[in-house]
Protein backbone atom coordinates (compact mmCIF):
# COMPACT_ATOMS: atom_id res chain seq x y z
CA UNK A 1 0.00 0.00 0.00
CA UNK A 2 1.11 3.26 -1.08
CA UNK A 3 1.45 6.64 1.50
CA UNK A 4 -1.10 8.02 -0.75
CA UNK A 5 -3.61 4.96 -0.30
CA UNK A 6 -3.00 5.14 3.47
CA UNK A 7 -4.00 8.61 3.63
CA UNK A 8 -6.65 8.61 1.71
CA UNK A 9 -8.17 5.27 3.02
CA UNK A 10 -7.79 7.43 7.00
CA UNK A 11 -9.39 10.39 5.51
CA UNK A 12 -12.43 8.44 4.32
CA UNK A 13 -12.23 6.44 7.73
CA UNK A 14 -12.18 9.53 9.50
CA UNK A 15 -15.62 10.97 7.83
CA UNK A 16 -17.21 7.29 7.69
CA UNK A 17 -16.64 7.93 11.71
CA UNK A 18 -17.96 11.58 11.41
CA UNK A 19 -20.81 10.55 9.38
CA UNK A 20 -21.75 7.65 11.50
CA UNK A 21 -21.65 9.67 14.88
CA UNK A 22 -23.73 12.43 12.95
CA UNK A 23 -26.27 10.03 11.80
CA UNK A 24 -26.55 8.05 15.92
CA UNK A 25 -27.07 11.81 17.08
CA UNK A 26 -29.53 12.58 15.08
CA UNK A 27 -32.16 13.57 17.20
CA UNK A 28 -29.74 15.41 19.35
CA UNK A 29 -29.09 17.66 16.63
CA UNK A 30 -32.42 18.09 15.56
CA UNK A 31 -33.40 19.20 18.89
CA UNK A 32 -30.09 21.92 19.00
CA UNK A 33 -31.47 22.87 15.51
CA UNK A 34 -35.04 23.49 16.80
CA UNK A 35 -34.19 25.39 19.76
CA UNK A 36 -31.48 27.42 18.00
CA UNK A 37 -33.98 28.24 15.29
CA UNK A 38 -36.76 29.28 18.43
CA UNK A 39 -34.42 31.53 19.81
CA UNK A 40 -32.48 32.91 16.38
CA UNK A 41 -36.01 33.94 15.93
CA UNK A 42 -37.19 35.75 18.87
CA UNK A 43 -33.83 36.84 19.02
CA UNK A 44 -34.16 38.72 15.46
CA UNK A 45 -37.43 39.62 16.21
CA UNK A 46 -36.84 41.22 19.39
CA UNK A 47 -33.59 43.33 18.19
CA UNK A 48 -35.52 44.45 15.27
CA UNK A 49 -37.88 46.00 17.11
CA UNK A 50 -35.77 47.53 19.36
CA UNK A 51 -33.19 48.58 16.88
CA UNK A 52 -36.84 50.10 14.90
CA UNK A 53 -37.82 51.87 17.64
CA UNK A 54 -34.55 53.28 18.69
CA UNK A 55 -33.69 54.18 15.35
CA UNK A 56 -37.34 56.21 15.23
CA UNK A 57 -36.52 57.74 18.66
CA UNK A 58 -32.42 58.77 17.57
CA UNK A 59 -33.90 60.74 14.09
CA UNK A 60 -36.96 61.62 15.59
CA UNK A 61 -35.00 63.85 18.29
CA UNK A 62 -32.45 65.04 16.31
CA UNK A 63 -34.74 66.32 13.55
CA UNK A 64 -37.12 67.82 15.77
CA UNK A 65 -34.55 69.85 17.58
CA UNK A 66 -33.03 70.66 13.95
CA UNK A 67 -36.30 71.52 12.46
CA UNK A 68 -37.16 73.85 15.57
CA UNK A 69 -34.14 75.55 15.81
CA UNK A 70 -34.05 76.03 12.10
CA UNK A 71 -37.40 77.63 12.25
CA UNK A 72 -36.41 80.05 14.97
CA UNK A 73 -33.67 81.33 12.97
CA UNK A 74 -35.93 82.02 10.41
CA UNK A 75 -38.08 84.13 12.72
CA UNK A 76 -35.58 85.70 14.18
CA UNK A 77 -32.97 86.34 11.51
CA UNK A 78 -34.00 86.31 8.04
CA UNK A 79 -37.18 87.57 9.03
CA UNK A 80 -35.37 91.02 9.91
CA UNK A 81 -34.09 90.71 6.29
CA UNK A 82 -35.39 93.80 3.74
CA UNK A 83 -38.14 92.73 1.09
CA UNK A 84 -34.81 92.86 -1.30
CA UNK A 85 -32.12 92.28 0.41
CA UNK A 86 -28.23 92.14 -1.16
CA UNK A 87 -26.19 89.03 -2.07
CA UNK A 88 -24.14 90.38 0.98
CA UNK A 89 -26.91 90.58 3.62
CA UNK A 90 -28.23 86.99 2.87
CA UNK A 91 -24.63 86.01 2.72
CA UNK A 92 -24.04 87.37 6.75
CA UNK A 93 -27.16 86.17 7.81
CA UNK A 94 -26.77 82.91 6.79
CA UNK A 95 -23.49 82.50 8.34
CA UNK A 96 -25.31 83.80 11.47
CA UNK A 97 -28.32 80.78 11.21
CA UNK A 98 -25.43 78.50 10.65
CA UNK A 99 -23.64 79.20 13.86
CA UNK A 100 -26.50 77.85 15.92
CA UNK A 101 -26.48 74.98 18.20
CA UNK A 102 -27.25 72.81 15.93
CA UNK A 103 -24.63 73.40 13.21
CA UNK A 104 -26.60 72.78 10.16
CA UNK A 105 -25.74 74.51 6.57
CA UNK A 106 -28.16 77.67 5.43
CA UNK A 107 -29.53 78.57 2.42
CA UNK A 108 -30.99 81.99 1.71
CA UNK A 109 -32.58 82.77 -1.59
CA UNK A 110 -34.26 86.18 -2.43
CA UNK A 111 -34.80 88.65 -5.08
CA UNK A 112 -32.31 91.99 -5.00
CA UNK A 113 -33.40 95.20 -6.19
CA UNK A 114 -33.26 95.03 -9.82
CA UNK A 115 -35.21 91.80 -9.76
CA UNK A 116 -32.08 89.63 -10.18
CA UNK A 117 -32.44 85.89 -7.76
CA UNK A 118 -29.63 86.36 -4.68
CA UNK A 119 -28.26 83.33 -2.66
CA UNK A 120 -26.73 83.81 0.38
CA UNK A 121 -24.80 79.99 2.28
CA UNK A 122 -23.12 79.63 5.33
CA UNK A 123 -21.21 77.47 3.19
CA UNK A 124 -19.68 80.38 0.85
CA UNK A 125 -20.34 79.74 -2.88
CA UNK A 126 -18.84 76.35 -3.02
CA UNK A 127 -21.13 75.19 -0.17
CA UNK A 128 -25.09 74.69 -0.01
CA UNK A 129 -26.64 75.34 -3.50
CA UNK A 130 -29.77 75.32 -4.74
CA UNK A 131 -28.93 72.24 -6.40
CA UNK A 132 -28.68 70.27 -3.47
CA UNK A 133 -32.35 70.48 -2.26
CA UNK A 134 -34.59 68.21 -4.19
CA UNK A 135 -36.92 69.65 -6.37
CA UNK A 136 -40.04 68.56 -4.89
CA UNK A 137 -39.23 70.40 -1.80
CA UNK A 138 -38.83 73.47 -3.87
CA UNK A 139 -42.10 73.46 -4.83
CA UNK A 140 -43.57 72.69 -1.71
CA UNK A 141 -42.00 75.40 0.25
CA UNK A 142 -43.07 78.17 -2.30
CA UNK A 143 -46.43 77.05 -2.87
CA UNK A 144 -48.47 80.11 -0.91
CA UNK A 145 -51.60 78.68 1.13
CA UNK A 146 -54.97 80.51 1.57
CA UNK A 147 -55.13 81.92 5.20
CA UNK A 148 -58.24 80.78 6.81
CA UNK A 149 -59.18 79.41 10.93
CA UNK A 150 -57.65 76.38 10.31
CA UNK A 151 -54.29 77.69 8.17
CA UNK A 152 -52.93 80.44 10.33
CA UNK A 153 -49.87 81.29 7.77
CA UNK A 154 -49.31 81.50 3.98
CA UNK A 155 -45.82 78.99 4.01
CA UNK A 156 -44.91 76.05 5.86
CA UNK A 157 -42.11 74.33 6.74
CA UNK A 158 -41.16 70.96 4.69
CA UNK A 159 -38.15 68.54 4.89
CA UNK A 160 -37.23 65.31 4.35
CA UNK A 161 -34.46 62.92 4.41
CA UNK A 162 -31.48 62.11 1.43
CA UNK A 163 -28.42 60.26 1.48
CA UNK A 164 -25.57 61.55 -0.69
CA UNK A 165 -22.37 59.18 -0.87
CA UNK A 166 -23.67 56.75 1.83
CA UNK A 167 -24.40 59.98 4.32
CA UNK A 168 -27.73 60.49 5.57
CA UNK A 169 -28.65 64.10 5.47
CA UNK A 170 -31.84 66.11 6.45
CA UNK A 171 -32.96 69.00 4.46
CA UNK A 172 -35.65 71.62 5.03
CA UNK A 173 -37.01 74.58 3.53
CA UNK A 174 -39.24 77.43 4.73
CA UNK A 175 -40.31 80.97 3.65
CA UNK A 176 -41.44 84.38 5.40
CA UNK A 177 -44.24 84.77 5.63
CA UNK A 178 -45.57 88.11 5.23
CA UNK A 179 -42.61 88.39 2.76
CA UNK A 180 -39.41 87.73 2.69
CA UNK A 181 -36.39 84.87 1.59
CA UNK A 182 -36.88 81.82 1.28
CA UNK A 183 -34.56 79.25 3.28
CA UNK A 184 -32.81 76.31 3.35
CA UNK A 185 -31.58 74.43 5.95
CA UNK A 186 -28.95 71.20 5.37
CA UNK A 187 -28.19 68.82 8.65
CA UNK A 188 -25.62 65.50 8.15
CA UNK A 189 -27.23 62.70 10.33
CA UNK A 190 -23.94 60.92 10.04
CA UNK A 191 -23.09 60.71 13.70
CA UNK A 192 -26.70 59.46 14.22
CA UNK A 193 -26.05 57.10 11.45
CA UNK A 194 -23.01 55.75 13.49
CA UNK A 195 -24.93 55.47 16.48
CA UNK A 196 -27.09 53.36 14.66
CA UNK A 197 -24.48 51.14 13.40
CA UNK A 198 -23.67 50.68 16.35
CA UNK A 199 -27.14 49.98 18.05
CA UNK A 200 -27.27 47.31 15.09
CA UNK A 201 -24.05 45.46 16.21
CA UNK A 202 -24.76 45.54 19.61
CA UNK A 203 -27.97 43.89 18.86
CA UNK A 204 -26.33 41.57 16.59
CA UNK A 205 -23.63 40.37 19.03
CA UNK A 206 -26.67 39.70 21.27
CA UNK A 207 -28.40 37.90 19.05
CA UNK A 208 -25.36 35.75 18.22
CA UNK A 209 -25.04 35.01 22.03
CA UNK A 210 -28.33 34.28 22.57
CA UNK A 211 -28.06 31.35 19.36
CA UNK A 212 -25.05 30.54 21.24
CA UNK A 213 -26.69 30.17 25.01
CA UNK A 214 -29.82 28.38 22.85
CA UNK A 215 -27.68 26.16 21.51
CA UNK A 216 -25.90 25.03 24.35
CA UNK A 217 -29.32 24.75 26.56
CA UNK A 218 -30.28 22.66 23.58
CA UNK A 219 -26.88 20.46 23.86
CA UNK A 220 -27.75 19.91 28.24
CA UNK A 221 -31.88 19.41 27.41
CA UNK A 222 -30.47 16.60 24.77
CA UNK A 223 -28.09 15.65 27.62
CA UNK A 224 -30.77 15.11 29.94
CA UNK A 225 -33.88 14.01 27.95
CA UNK A 226 -31.32 11.61 25.36
CA UNK A 227 -29.31 9.86 27.86
CA UNK A 228 -32.01 7.43 29.07
CA UNK A 229 -32.85 7.25 25.20
CA UNK A 230 -29.03 5.90 24.52
CA UNK A 231 -28.93 4.03 27.26
CA UNK A 232 -32.04 1.85 26.52
CA UNK A 233 -30.21 1.82 23.03
CA UNK A 234 -27.09 0.13 24.68
CA UNK A 235 -29.02 -2.05 26.31
CA UNK A 236 -31.03 -3.05 23.48
CA UNK A 237 -28.32 -3.72 21.49
CA UNK A 238 -27.16 -6.32 24.52
CA UNK A 239 -30.44 -7.94 24.56
CA UNK A 240 -30.05 -8.60 20.61
CA UNK A 241 -26.39 -9.87 21.35
CA UNK A 242 -27.64 -12.42 23.81
CA UNK A 243 -27.35 -10.76 26.88
CA UNK A 244 -30.90 -11.47 28.22
CA UNK A 245 -29.77 -10.57 31.78
CA UNK A 246 -29.40 -6.72 30.72
CA UNK A 247 -31.34 -3.92 32.98
CA UNK A 248 -32.04 -0.57 33.04
CA UNK A 249 -31.95 1.51 36.34
CA UNK A 250 -35.20 3.48 36.62
CA UNK A 251 -34.98 6.66 38.27
CA UNK A 252 -38.08 8.91 38.58
CA UNK A 253 -41.67 8.87 37.34
CA UNK A 254 -41.67 10.36 34.01
CA UNK A 255 -42.84 8.58 30.61
CA UNK A 256 -38.79 7.44 30.24
CA UNK A 257 -39.03 6.06 33.90
CA UNK A 258 -41.80 4.18 32.53
CA UNK A 259 -40.48 3.05 29.25
CA UNK A 260 -36.99 1.71 31.19
CA UNK A 261 -39.48 -0.39 33.33
CA UNK A 262 -41.54 -1.26 29.81
CA UNK A 263 -38.18 -2.44 28.72
CA UNK A 264 -36.86 -4.37 31.92
CA UNK A 265 -40.14 -6.11 32.11
CA UNK A 266 -39.69 -7.13 28.54
CA UNK A 267 -36.04 -7.94 29.03
CA UNK A 268 -37.54 -10.40 31.98
CA UNK A 269 -40.60 -11.86 30.58
CA UNK A 270 -38.22 -13.06 27.19
CA UNK A 271 -35.43 -14.17 29.37
CA UNK A 272 -37.94 -16.69 30.78
CA UNK A 273 -39.44 -17.64 27.66
CA UNK A 274 -36.13 -18.45 26.04
CA UNK A 275 -34.75 -20.33 29.26
CA UNK A 276 -38.19 -22.04 29.12
CA UNK A 277 -37.17 -22.87 25.30
CA UNK A 278 -33.35 -23.90 26.23
CA UNK A 279 -34.80 -26.24 28.55
CA UNK A 280 -37.22 -27.80 26.23
CA UNK A 281 -34.88 -27.72 23.46
CA UNK A 282 -32.40 -28.92 25.92
CA UNK A 283 -34.58 -31.93 27.34
CA UNK A 284 -35.79 -32.98 23.53
CA UNK A 285 -32.25 -33.38 22.77
CA UNK A 286 -31.64 -35.70 26.18
CA UNK A 287 -34.60 -37.57 25.10
CA UNK A 288 -33.44 -37.95 21.21
CA UNK A 289 -29.43 -38.84 22.81
CA UNK A 290 -31.04 -41.13 24.89
CA UNK A 291 -33.49 -42.85 22.88
CA UNK A 292 -31.00 -42.98 20.26
CA UNK A 293 -28.56 -44.84 22.50
CA UNK A 294 -31.47 -46.90 24.53
CA UNK A 295 -31.78 -48.38 20.23
CA UNK A 296 -28.38 -49.13 19.84
CA UNK A 297 -28.32 -52.01 22.06
CA UNK A 298 -31.31 -54.05 20.30
CA UNK A 299 -30.36 -52.82 17.11
CA UNK A 300 -26.79 -54.35 17.82
CA UNK A 301 -28.85 -57.55 18.24
CA UNK A 302 -30.91 -57.26 15.12
CA UNK A 303 -28.12 -56.31 12.89
CA UNK A 304 -26.50 -59.30 14.43
CA UNK A 305 -29.71 -61.18 12.81
CA UNK A 306 -30.49 -59.67 9.88
CA UNK A 307 -26.79 -60.46 8.89
CA UNK A 308 -27.27 -64.25 9.66
CA UNK A 309 -30.50 -63.52 7.92
CA UNK A 310 -29.45 -62.32 4.77
CA UNK A 311 -26.42 -64.98 4.54
CA UNK A 312 -29.57 -67.22 4.11
CA UNK A 313 -30.76 -65.54 1.59
CA UNK A 314 -27.49 -65.56 -0.29
CA UNK A 315 -26.69 -69.18 0.03
CA UNK A 316 -27.19 -70.96 -2.99
CA UNK A 317 -28.82 -74.18 -0.95
CA UNK A 318 -32.35 -72.86 -0.96
CA UNK A 319 -32.93 -73.57 2.77
CA UNK A 320 -34.71 -69.85 2.96
CA UNK A 321 -38.67 -70.42 2.57
CA UNK A 322 -40.05 -69.13 -0.72
CA UNK A 323 -42.92 -68.04 1.25
CA UNK A 324 -41.27 -65.88 4.07
CA UNK A 325 -38.54 -64.85 1.81
CA UNK A 326 -39.90 -61.34 0.81
CA UNK A 327 -40.48 -60.88 4.55
CA UNK A 328 -37.08 -61.61 5.32
CA UNK A 329 -35.83 -59.29 3.41
CA UNK A 330 -38.17 -56.44 4.15
CA UNK A 331 -36.76 -57.14 7.55
CA UNK A 332 -33.28 -57.42 6.74
CA UNK A 333 -33.80 -53.43 4.52
CA UNK A 334 -36.09 -52.21 7.10
CA UNK A 335 -32.99 -53.15 9.84
CA UNK A 336 -30.51 -51.24 7.85
CA UNK A 337 -32.86 -47.71 7.48
CA UNK A 338 -33.76 -48.24 10.98
CA UNK A 339 -29.99 -48.64 12.16
CA UNK A 340 -28.94 -45.64 9.84
CA UNK A 341 -31.72 -43.13 11.28
CA UNK A 342 -30.30 -43.91 14.50
CA UNK A 343 -26.96 -43.24 13.37
CA UNK A 344 -28.41 -40.14 12.10
CA UNK A 345 -29.95 -38.86 14.90
CA UNK A 346 -26.96 -39.49 16.89
CA UNK A 347 -24.85 -37.12 14.72
CA UNK A 348 -27.79 -34.37 14.57
CA UNK A 349 -28.02 -34.69 18.35
CA UNK A 350 -24.06 -34.01 18.56
CA UNK A 351 -24.50 -30.55 16.42
CA UNK A 352 -27.31 -29.60 17.93
CA UNK A 353 -25.37 -30.15 21.67
CA UNK A 354 -22.44 -28.43 20.02
CA UNK A 355 -19.96 -31.08 21.25
CA UNK A 356 -19.29 -32.05 17.42
CA UNK A 357 -15.25 -31.38 16.96
CA UNK A 358 -13.46 -31.60 13.63
CA UNK A 359 -10.04 -33.99 13.70
CA UNK A 360 -8.18 -32.03 10.90
CA UNK A 361 -5.95 -33.85 8.55
CA UNK A 362 -3.99 -32.91 5.05
CA UNK A 363 -5.62 -34.91 2.70
CA UNK A 364 -5.34 -35.19 -1.46
CA UNK A 365 -8.53 -34.23 -2.70
CA UNK A 366 -9.11 -36.21 -5.44
CA UNK A 367 -8.16 -39.35 -3.75
CA UNK A 368 -10.42 -38.67 -0.99
CA UNK A 369 -13.23 -38.63 -3.62
CA UNK A 370 -12.34 -41.86 -5.30
CA UNK A 371 -12.45 -43.68 -1.58
CA UNK A 372 -15.59 -42.55 -1.05
CA UNK A 373 -16.86 -43.30 -4.44
CA UNK A 374 -15.20 -46.70 -4.64
CA UNK A 375 -16.19 -47.70 -0.86
CA UNK A 376 -19.96 -47.83 -2.20
CA UNK A 377 -19.26 -49.59 -5.67
CA UNK A 378 -20.10 -45.95 -7.54
CA UNK A 379 -16.91 -45.74 -10.08
CA UNK A 380 -19.00 -46.85 -13.08
CA UNK A 381 -21.55 -44.17 -12.28
CA UNK A 382 -19.33 -40.83 -10.98
CA UNK A 383 -17.70 -39.00 -13.64
CA UNK A 384 -14.26 -37.92 -11.63
CA UNK A 385 -12.93 -34.30 -12.58
CA UNK A 386 -10.09 -33.80 -9.99
CA UNK A 387 -6.69 -33.45 -10.40
CA UNK A 388 -4.82 -34.69 -8.17
CA UNK A 389 -2.24 -33.16 -5.63
CA UNK A 390 -4.55 -30.74 -4.32
CA UNK A 391 -3.79 -30.73 -0.59
CA UNK A 392 -6.23 -29.36 1.70
CA UNK A 393 -6.22 -29.70 5.47
CA UNK A 394 -9.66 -30.53 6.82
CA UNK A 395 -11.62 -33.53 8.58
CA UNK A 396 -11.41 -37.02 6.18
CA UNK A 397 -14.50 -38.58 7.88
CA UNK A 398 -16.88 -35.11 7.22
CA UNK A 399 -15.80 -34.78 4.06
CA UNK A 400 -16.50 -38.40 3.37
CA UNK A 401 -20.31 -38.18 4.91
CA UNK A 402 -20.81 -34.70 2.90
CA UNK A 403 -19.60 -36.56 -0.52
CA UNK A 404 -21.52 -39.76 0.43
CA UNK A 405 -24.59 -38.10 1.11
CA UNK A 406 -24.08 -35.39 -1.82
CA UNK A 407 -23.53 -38.07 -4.35
CA UNK A 408 -25.56 -40.81 -3.26
CA UNK A 409 -28.71 -38.20 -3.73
CA UNK A 410 -27.36 -37.31 -6.97
CA UNK A 411 -27.94 -41.32 -7.59
CA UNK A 412 -31.02 -41.90 -6.08
CA UNK A 413 -32.67 -38.90 -7.38
CA UNK A 414 -30.92 -37.68 -10.30
CA UNK A 415 -29.70 -39.79 -13.22
CA UNK A 416 -26.50 -41.19 -14.40
CA UNK A 417 -23.84 -40.17 -14.96
CA UNK A 418 -23.09 -37.95 -11.85
CA UNK A 419 -20.07 -36.05 -12.41
CA UNK A 420 -18.20 -34.90 -9.53
CA UNK A 421 -15.86 -31.37 -10.36
CA UNK A 422 -13.23 -29.88 -8.30
CA UNK A 423 -12.03 -26.82 -8.42
CA UNK A 424 -10.08 -24.41 -6.20
CA UNK A 425 -9.47 -20.93 -6.01
CA UNK A 426 -6.46 -18.84 -3.38
CA UNK A 427 -8.68 -19.67 -0.28
CA UNK A 428 -11.34 -21.58 -1.39
CA UNK A 429 -11.95 -25.58 -2.07
CA UNK A 430 -15.01 -25.81 -4.48
CA UNK A 431 -16.69 -29.44 -4.96
CA UNK A 432 -19.62 -29.33 -7.18
CA UNK A 433 -21.53 -32.66 -7.79
CA UNK A 434 -23.69 -32.57 -10.81
CA UNK A 435 -26.40 -35.16 -12.12
CA UNK A 436 -28.34 -35.91 -15.26
CA UNK A 437 -32.12 -35.83 -13.79
CA UNK A 438 -34.69 -34.03 -14.38
CA UNK A 439 -33.57 -31.37 -11.31
CA UNK A 440 -35.13 -30.02 -8.42
CA UNK A 441 -38.60 -28.05 -8.41
CA UNK A 442 -38.70 -25.04 -7.58
CA UNK A 443 -40.88 -24.53 -4.23
CA UNK A 444 -38.70 -27.39 -3.27
CA UNK A 445 -35.42 -25.87 -3.64
CA UNK A 446 -35.25 -24.17 -0.85
CA UNK A 447 -36.23 -26.93 1.50
CA UNK A 448 -33.68 -29.23 0.40
CA UNK A 449 -31.60 -29.25 3.52
CA UNK A 450 -34.31 -29.73 6.03
CA UNK A 451 -34.87 -32.39 8.37
CA UNK A 452 -36.97 -35.15 7.54
CA UNK A 453 -38.05 -32.72 4.14
CA UNK A 454 -39.70 -35.30 2.05
CA UNK A 455 -40.37 -33.58 -1.62
CA UNK A 456 -43.58 -35.27 -1.89
CA UNK A 457 -46.10 -35.41 0.83
CA UNK A 458 -47.94 -38.27 -0.71
CA UNK A 459 -44.81 -40.89 -0.41
CA UNK A 460 -43.68 -39.93 3.08
CA UNK A 461 -41.81 -43.54 2.90
CA UNK A 462 -38.65 -43.84 1.37
CA UNK A 463 -35.05 -45.36 1.75
CA UNK A 464 -33.87 -42.19 3.10
CA UNK A 465 -34.53 -40.94 6.71
CA UNK A 466 -34.73 -36.98 5.22
CA UNK A 467 -31.47 -36.27 7.60
CA UNK A 468 -28.36 -36.79 5.08
CA UNK A 469 -28.90 -33.53 3.48
CA UNK A 470 -29.20 -31.31 6.96
CA UNK A 471 -26.00 -33.59 7.90
CA UNK A 472 -23.69 -32.50 5.38
CA UNK A 473 -25.21 -29.10 5.44
CA UNK A 474 -24.09 -29.37 8.91
CA UNK A 475 -20.23 -30.66 8.47
CA UNK A 476 -19.99 -28.26 5.90
CA UNK A 477 -20.82 -24.94 8.08
CA UNK A 478 -18.65 -26.85 10.90
CA UNK A 479 -15.80 -26.46 8.52
CA UNK A 480 -16.54 -22.86 7.74
CA UNK A 481 -17.97 -24.08 4.53
CA UNK A 482 -21.35 -23.73 2.79
CA UNK A 483 -23.37 -25.98 0.56
CA UNK A 484 -26.12 -24.72 -2.13
CA UNK A 485 -28.44 -26.15 -4.28
CA UNK A 486 -29.90 -25.45 -7.68
CA UNK A 487 -30.57 -26.57 -11.02
CA UNK A 488 -28.13 -26.51 -13.92
CA UNK A 489 -29.06 -24.89 -16.96
CA UNK A 490 -27.69 -27.56 -18.87
CA UNK A 491 -30.48 -29.82 -16.83
CA UNK A 492 -30.38 -32.22 -13.69
CA UNK A 493 -29.47 -30.81 -10.29
CA UNK A 494 -26.39 -29.28 -8.80
CA UNK A 495 -24.84 -29.14 -5.24
CA UNK A 496 -21.89 -27.33 -4.65
CA UNK A 497 -19.61 -27.44 -1.51
CA UNK A 498 -17.26 -24.65 -0.63
CA UNK A 499 -14.52 -25.03 2.24
CA UNK A 500 -11.84 -23.15 2.82
CA UNK A 501 -8.50 -24.10 1.98
CA UNK A 502 -7.10 -23.66 5.06
CA UNK A 503 -9.86 -25.12 8.01
CA UNK A 504 -6.77 -24.71 10.91
CA UNK A 505 -9.74 -22.70 12.68
CA UNK A 506 -13.19 -23.46 12.09
CA UNK A 507 -15.44 -20.79 12.66
CA UNK A 508 -17.71 -22.84 14.97
CA UNK A 509 -15.25 -24.97 16.84
CA UNK A 510 -12.83 -22.18 18.78
CA UNK A 511 -11.85 -24.96 21.77
CA UNK A 512 -11.44 -27.62 18.92
CA UNK A 513 -9.16 -30.41 20.26
CA UNK A 514 -7.35 -32.38 16.91
CA UNK A 515 -5.75 -34.93 18.88
CA UNK A 516 -9.04 -36.01 20.49
CA UNK A 517 -12.20 -36.91 18.54
CA UNK A 518 -14.47 -38.94 20.95
CA UNK A 519 -17.42 -39.28 18.18
CA UNK A 520 -15.17 -40.77 15.88
CA UNK A 521 -16.45 -43.09 13.57
CA UNK A 522 -20.35 -42.59 14.78
CA UNK A 523 -21.76 -41.57 11.59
Amino acid sequence: MTEAQGGFRGWFAARKGVWSRLRFTSLRLRLVVVFGLVALTAAVSASGIAYWLNREAVLTRTQDAVLRDFEQEMQNRAGLLPQEPTQDELQHTAGQMANSSQRFSVLLVAQDAAGAPAYGSSGGLDGFTLADVPKSLRTAVNEKQEVNSSNKAEYHLYWQRIVEDDTPYLIAGTKVNGGGPTGYMLKSLEQEAKDLNSLAWSLGIATGLALIGSALLAQAAATTVLKPVQRLGVAARRLGEGKLDTRLRVSGTDELADLSRTFNNAAAALEKRVADMASRDESSRRFVADMSHELRTPLTAITAVTEVLEEELEAESGSMDPMIEPAVRLVVSETRRLNDLVENLMEVTRFDAGTARLVLDHVDIADQITACIDARAWLDAVDLDAERGIMVRLDPRRLDVILANLIGNALKHGGSPVRVAVRVTDDELVIAVRDHGPGIPEDVLPHVFDRFYKASASRPRSEGSGLGLSIALENAHIHGGEITAANSPEGGAIFTLRLPRDTSEPATNPDENPKHDPQKGDA
